[in-house]
Order: structure tokens, then C-alpha cells, then sequence
């Protein structure tokens, strides 16, 4: 099939099959590749990416006056799906102030954003998304949509695929039928309108009506010169997605252009897994009488196990970041000692790298013989796999083997803070602007937990060993591994205590509870360790010496408090800084929960718009106890006598309730 077309004044046209020879001007990265002689972004490599842009800029400004130029972009695209009825993740025109997109994560990020840089003004780019795959925490409408994105993933306009036919009647087009699509995308300067439009490649005039508008001054968001170009991604189901032609006018002319309509080629191994599955469905009638006598053996193990229904139920919530065994394991070589990065409470911890993407992750392997695993599982699975902030530890997917559970990070290649902190391995000294900027991450972190998700997250085990650092030193905050979740607005229960000796608050020793304010009293002892240099706990110290909160405390009295540090920072600006973390770190360890502030008010007295209160020595000051409870009393003998901080669990429930 083709069609007859008028033809425009073309800036640029690119043909992306590969018979025409006209990709020399284009710059590929990632998972581009051919397909049938066919130029796909993506190809069957599970969570991957790939790129696609014009080598030389286009002038979107005028560099006198700072306007945006009028243009018009038309291309031609169409999405095959591993599956008949899904496919993830979309794809995007992208217009960009780099040639290429780098750092870059595929999955829900479509190879155009990350999870550091999503949302940022300074980002400059501009995205019109064609989206498979509904994702929550971008406020995603549905599995099959187009999107205007500034500077993120959450799109600023959107709408349901389709398109209005001549008499103004709305026809819903599936992004993954296979068949070839257009879009058109306008940007009016005198109207200051960027318009999308979507419709099937047969239709001969574009519709009238557009399917987004978006009425926008782009001038703040685009440079003088932008690179243009494409980015798709793959998530745990496939989907190759198929570039066919574009074109980028600078003025509002909509070209029309003669070509036959392509058909492309299917998923690879498609024909295969349709006889497979014939072939496994005839098997299966044939011996249905042996099969439901297994079937139900099987049924009565699991119902006894209650290993089934629980992972059904996580599964469905976490939908499809869901890694295949076989990736994994060839991730990490076989999951061998030398790929060993440490062991946790409740498993080993492997670093990997993503065949096809290159992209290092991080797999702690958790073992399905122990209560306590899987409740660590589940707790990380349900909370971490929704939350995304740039301090905490990014949480790529989970995967299921046998007896064995798994779950997938960003690999932190700087590994944890304590050794910084105590120097193992002759690591580099930390320089305060370190400590106080890891300070501040770790907190705008547990704002986040506490105040700006949609559910309240205590973390409950807050301590150096548990955050981890980037290779730009910024720290993130991971293990949610004893993570509880509730409701705004609801008080939470707990029947255990579970933590880290020393930085258990009194009252959760006392009555189990576990609230914010307890997070808030291991983040003041975690400020004093970080500020300080040295351990909670020193039993070799001088006696008045040993319990840092206490040492810290008294040279406060005595009116020196950053006598308390090991070291004592340069300048008159990071001396000030330093008193203020040590107040702070007192203040939030209180042994009182209600004179703890919030860590709302934390963030707002490090960033320098909350001051301390006047008076703070006077209200902070509490008779000579110790940094544990009377409760807890009994354990310190066993801290000073090991040297070291252990876990502490009581399995016991408590009845307490309340925040």
C-alpha cells in the first residue's frame, strides 16, 4: 500500500530502514540494531535501551531576542510486542541539549532520564512519550498513551492513544497492533502552543484536531542549539520498536511524503513460541488424568508451605520488574565468591553486571529457609520497589528461583559509609564538606520516608553501615529490610523489636512501637558518628568518654561541644557547621521523643532556613543516664565487652499501641 503526498521545504529526512544509507548522519547507542533490514532502538535484551540522534544541532532559538523558532516534526514509528497484548517500556522523540542522553536508565525511564536527574529544570529536555506501560509513580494514566514530558518522566499533558477522525469522533489506536503510526508534533511561536497528534501511517491528511496541547512558553526550556533524536527501552517483557522515516521543518510546514507502507517483521521467535505453545497445550489434554493428580500433591505442598500464595501476592503488586534466573546468574558469573561484595542479616550480596546493557547492579540473594528472609523480602519488595528519591537506594526488580529469592540494585561502587568512617582498607579521610553534605542526603532521604510519600516509611535501622556511596560521594540510604509501612493517618503496630543495639530508642525497647521519632533518635546518634569520627560506643575511651552522646553533651555544658570531635575542621564557616550538627545530633538523640523535631525540621535547620532555638543547652539537658534505657541497660555490658554493635530482636508481641 502506499500513498500519494505533497512535499514541504524539508530541513531534514531521514529514511531509517537500512537499504536507503542514510543513517551515517545518525548517532546510535545502546541497543540499536536491524532487524529484517529494518532500523530498530531496541532489540530483544531484556531492561536495555537504545538512542538515536541527529549528529549536528538545530537552531530552536533566535539569539537575539531569545525566541523560540516555529517547527514541525513528523515521524513514522511502530512497536512489536514480545507478547500479543504487552510489551514494556515506550519510546520518545526527544529534544535534547546533547547529542546522545548519557546516564541514561532504561525500564520505566524509557533511556532518557534517571533516577538522580528526573525532574530537574537544569535538564533541558524536551519529550513527547509513546508510552506501553503504566507506571504509578509518574502519575501515568494507562498501558497505551502519548505524553508531553519537560524535564522528567511525569508528563505535563497526556492522553489516551488515539485520534479524532474528520467528524470530530474520537478512535483509539493500540501503540503495540505492529502497524506503522504518525506523529506530528507543532510548536506555534506567535500562539506559544506545542500540539501532538497520533494517527494511522495510511491516513492521507494528519487529523485536525490534536490529541494534546499544551499552551507553553518553551523558551526556558530550549537552548539556541538542540539536538534532535529518539530513545526506547525495554523493561521485563519485550518490545522492538521500529523507526520508519522523520523529518524536523523550522517553520509550521506539515510535509507529506510517497512511500509504501512497510509490514515489519514479528517478534523474533514468535512463530516458535506459538507451536510451543500448541504443541504444550496438546500434550497437556493428553495426559490431563496424570497431570491432575500431580497438580493437586502440588497444590496441597504449597497450601502447607505458603510459599506460593505469598509470592502471588507481591508479584502482582510489583508488576513487571521481574528479572529472568538466567540473567542474573550470568549477571553475576554463576553468583561466584569472587563477585561476593559482603553478607547482611539475611543473605549475600553479589555485584553483577546486565548482559546487553552493561549496567552494574548489585543482587542480594535472600534464602527461603528462614522466617525472618522473607518477611525482610516482602518489607523491601513492597516499599523500596515504589519509592524514588536520589538518596535512596534505587531498587531495580526481584526475581524468583527454586528456594531462593533475589533482589536487584543500583550497585554503589564506593560501597558503605563505615568504612570511610573508620578508615578501613587505608581509605581517604572524609573532609567535612563530605560529612556534612552525606549528612544532609541522609536526611532529605528520611524527609522523604517520613513526610513526602504517600504512605509514612520507618526505616528502623538507621546506622553508617546501612547507607551506602555513589561515585560522586553522595550517600544513599538503603536496607529496608526492617522497613514498616502504614497509612497517613494510622498508627502503626509492630510485634517485634528489631534494629541495631545503640541506636535503639528507649521508648521502642520499652513498649515495641515503632514511629518516625524513633528513625529521628538513630539519625541524631548517626549525625554525632559521622561529625565525630568514632564509634557510639568506645569501651577502651576515658570513662566520661565512653558513651558519645554523653561526651558530646558535656563539653556542650562546658561551652567547647566540637571537643567532642576527633578532628576539628579548618575556617570559621565549617567550625559553626560542625556546632550545629553536634546540637542538632543531641537534640534528635533525646532520650524525651517529644523534644525530638521532625525531620522536616531537621532539613530546614542544615539547609539554613530554621535556626536552633534559643535556650536549646537548657531544654536539652537531662540527669546523667545513659545513651540506652534502664531497659536496655542490660546489654551494655556486652557492647563494651565485644567491641562492637549487634543486632537486637525481641520476639515476644507487645500489646502497646499508638505512634
Amino acid at each position: 500500500m502506499s500513498r500519494k503526498f505533497n512535499f514541504w521545504m524539508v530541513v531534514i529526512i531521514i529514511a531509517l530502514s537500512a537499504t536507503e544509507n542514510s543513517d551515517g548522519k545518525l548517532i546510535m547507542e545502546g541497543s540499536i540494531g536491524l532487524i529484517d533490514g529494518f532500523r530498530t532502538l531496541t532489540n530483544t535484551n531484556k531492561h536495555a535501551y537504545g538512542q538515536a540522534f541527529e549528529e549536528d544541532p538545530l537552531p530552536f532559538k533566535n539569539p537575539i531576542d531569545g525566541t523560540v523558532t516555529s517547527f514541525s516534526i513528523t515521524f513514522f514509528f511502530a512497536i512489536v510486542p514480545e507478547h500479543r497484548h504487552k510489551g514494556s517500556h515506550g519510546m520518545a522523540f526527544v529534544i535534547s541539549p546533547t547529542r546522545g542522553i548519557p546516564g541514561a536508565f532504561a525500564d520505566q525511564y524509557l533511556g532518557i532520564f534517571n533516577d538522580t536527574n528526573n525532574g530537574k529544570s537544569s535538564n533541558h529536555v524536551i519529550a513527547v512519550e509513546l508510552d506501553i506501560h503504566k507506571d504509578d509513580e509518574f502519575g501515568d494514566i494507562d498501558d497505551n498513551h502519548v505524553g508531553i514530558n519537560i524535564n522528567g518522566m511525569k508528563s505535563n499533558v497526556s492522553a489516551p492513544a488515539g485520534y479524532y477522525d474528520p467528524n470530530g469522533q474520537f478512535k483509539n489506536l493500540s501503540l503495540i497492533s505492529g502497524n506503522l503510526l504518525r506523529v506530528t508534533i507543532l510548536y506555534s511561536q506567535k500562539e506559544k502552543q506545542l500540539s501532538v497528534t497520533l494517527s494511522p501511517a495510511e491516513e492521507a491528511n494528519i487529523p485536525k484536531r490534536p490529541l494534546l496541547l499544551l499552551s507553553q512558553d518553551l523558551s526556558p526550556y530550549l537552548l539556541e542549539e538542540m539536538y534532535v533524536g529518539f530513545a526506547a527501552s525495554t523493561g521485563a517483557v519485550g518490545a522492538i520498536h521500529y523507526m520508519w522515516m522523520w523529518h524536523v521543518s523550522l517553520s509550521l510546514a506539515v510535509p507529506n511524503l510517497d512511500f509504501p507502507i512497510p509490514t515489519f517483521p514479528r517478534y523474533p521467535n514468535a512463530d516458535s513460541q506459538v507451536k510451543r505453545i500448541v504443541l504444550v497445550t496438546c500434550l497437556t489434554l493428553a495426559i490431563f488424568v496424570a497431570l491432575a493428580a500431580s497438580a493437586l500433591s502440588l497444590f496441597y505442598y504449597r497450601k502447607h508451605k505458603k510459599v506460593k500464595e505469598v509470592l502471588e501476592e507481591w508479584e502482582i503488586q510489583c508488576g513487571p520488574h521481574r528479572f529472568d534466573y538466567k540473567e542474573l546468574f550470568k549477571a553475576t558469573k554463576g553468583f561466584k565468591d569472587k563477585q561476593l561484595l559482603g553478607k547482611g542479616g539475611f543473605g549475600q550480596v553479589f555485584k553483577g553486571t546486565l548482559p546487553g546493557s552493561d549496567a552494574e547492579i548489585a543482587v542480594k540473594k535472600i534464602s527461603h529457609d528462614s522466617r525472618q528472609g522473607m518477611q525482610e523480602f516482602l518489607a523491601e519488595i513492597s516499599t523500596i520497589g515504589r519509592l524514588r528519591h536520589p538518596n535512596l537506594v534505587r531498587l531495580q526488580g526481584y526475581c524468583r528461583y527454586k528456594e531462593e529469592l533475589y533482589l536487584v540494585y543500583d550497585f554503589m561502587p564506593n560501597g558503605s559509609l563505615d568504612k570511610y568512617l573508620y578508615r578501613r582498607a587505608n581509605q581517604e579521610k572524609l573532609t567535612w564538606g563530605q560529612r556534612f553534605k552525606i549528612i544532609k542526603d541522609v536526611a532529605s532521604a528520611l524527609c522523604y520516608l517520613h513526610h513526602e510519600w504517600v504512605q509514612i516509611v520507618i526505616h528502623r535501622d538507621i546506622k553508617p553501615a546501612n547507607i551506602l556511596v555513589d561515585d560522586e560521594m553522595n550517600a544513599r540510604l538503603g536496607d529496608f529490610g526492617l522497613a514498616k509501612l502504614y497509612d497517613q493517618g494510622y498508627d502503626p503496630q509492630t510485634s517485634r523489636v528489631a534494629g541495631t543495639i545503640g541506636y535503639i530508642a528507649p521508648e521502642l525497647v520499652r513498649s515495641g512501637r515503632a514511629t518516625t521519632g524513633t528513625d529521628v533518635y538513630a539519625f541524631g546518634l548517626f549525625m554525632l558518628e559521622v561529625s565525630c569520627g568514632r564509634r557510639l560506643i568506645e569501651p577502651r575511651a576515658e570513662a566520661n568518654e565512653v558513651v558519645l552522646v554523653e561526651w558530646t553533651l558535656d563539653r556542650w555544658e562546658n561551652g567547647d561541644i566540637i571537643e567532642a570531635a576527633n578532628e576539628r575542621p579548618s575556617g570559621e564557616h565549617n567550625r559553626e557547621q560542625l556546632e550545629l550538627v553536634l546540637k542538632l545530633g543531641v537534640l534528635c538523640s533525646h532520650q524525651v521523643a517529644a523534644i525530638r523535631p521532625a525531620m522536616s525540621k531537621v532539613v530546614q535547620i542544615l539547609d539554613g532556613d530554621l535556626q536552633l532555638p534559643k535556650n536549646l543547652l537548657d531544654s536539652v539537658k537531662f540527669e546523667k543516664v545513659r545513651m540506652l534505657s534502664e531497659t536496655s541497660e542490660r546489654f551494655l555490658d556486652v557492647l563494651t565487652s565485644q567491641g562492637s554493635i549487634g543486632t537486637l530482636t525481641f520476639t515476644e508481641p507487645f500489646t502497646s499501641q499508638g505512634r
